[in-house]
């Protein structure tokens, strides 16, 4: 059974395909595989982001607190 990746090792794993496939020393079946990893990672990562987000505002509610939010560029 393979264990399941942090989010900063999904983050570092991504970061590293954007790095190879910017080079473009990838052969073209390599950079479609890379591509379609990298989509897969971002989603994976953009999702965990969205669920610590309500996370924490739920906590930040039950505490009578502002919302967080996290400002994207």
């Amino acid at each position: 059974m393979k264990k399941e990746e942090k989010f900063e090792e999904k983050l570092n794993s991504l970061e590293k395909m954007v790095l190879e496939l910017e080079k473009g020393d990838v052969d073209l079946d390599d950079a479609i595989n890379k591509y379609s990893k990298a989509m897969s990672l971002a989603k994976e990562c953009s999702l965990k982001l969205k669920n610590a987000e309500e996370s924490v505002n739920k906590i930040l509610t039950e505490n009578g607190l502002e919302d967080f939010k996290v400002d994207e560029e």
